[in-house]
């Protein structure tokens, strides 16, 4: 199977590209001058935001504090750039997989390119026809990723203030107004 992987990569990130209700996002991992660029889904990347976080936190709390993992981001490794240009995807992301390393004290991600079967597959079954990103970035660096994921999915829309979706620049039908949203 074609593996991409960056270990302890310059950057990793997620990003998006679009004016927001229309916009493709992205992982993106870069070491000297090689880039690569995964698409995925909107929801993915808040998943692997809220994924992460909850990884860290449960490392932490079972190490009793001893691990090298930030409670917070440190600030030096906040990553407020626009995506590497130019932006070229490699694959759409379908399947994806974290994992922490104990011996290396990493934090390992695996973006599996989507297939039809996506519902059945694993990340890292042996197909040669499925691409895989594998990123190996320290703790600290995970915090910072998922800070700015997060940002990255609430830069969007902005949400109706009595239903919560997202408003559209051609207007919005809030559920609230015809009684039809509890």
């Amino acid at each position: 199977m074609p593996v991409i992987s960056y270990d302890l990569p310059d950057r990793f990130i997620a990003g998006a590209v679009g004016r927001p209700g229309d916009r493709t996002f992205y992982l993106q991992a870069r070491s000297g001058r090689r880039v690569t660029s995964v698409g995925l889904e909107k929801f993915q990347v808040t998943l692997l935001a809220e994924r992460l976080e909850e990884l860290l936190d449960e490392v932490l709390r079972r190490s009793g504090g001893d691990a090298p993992v930030p409670a917070v981001t440190p600030s030096e490794l906040r990553d407020d750039g626009p995506l590497d240009q130019p932006v070229e995807e490699e694959f759409k992301v379908g399947t994806m997989a974290l994992a922490w390393d104990p011996d290396d004290e990493q934090v390992v991600i695996e973006a599996q390119e989507v297939t039809e079967g996506d519902d059945d597959a694993e990340v890292g079954e042996d197909d040669p026809a499925i691409a895989v990103l594998r990123v190996r970035i320290s703790a600290a660096q995970a915090r910072a990723f998922a800070e700015r994921a997060l940002q990255v999915v609430a830069a969007g829309r902005p949400p109706c203030p009595l239903c919560g979706l997202p408003l559209d620049t051609e207007g919005h039908v809030c559920p609230r107004q015809n009684g039809y949203l509890g």
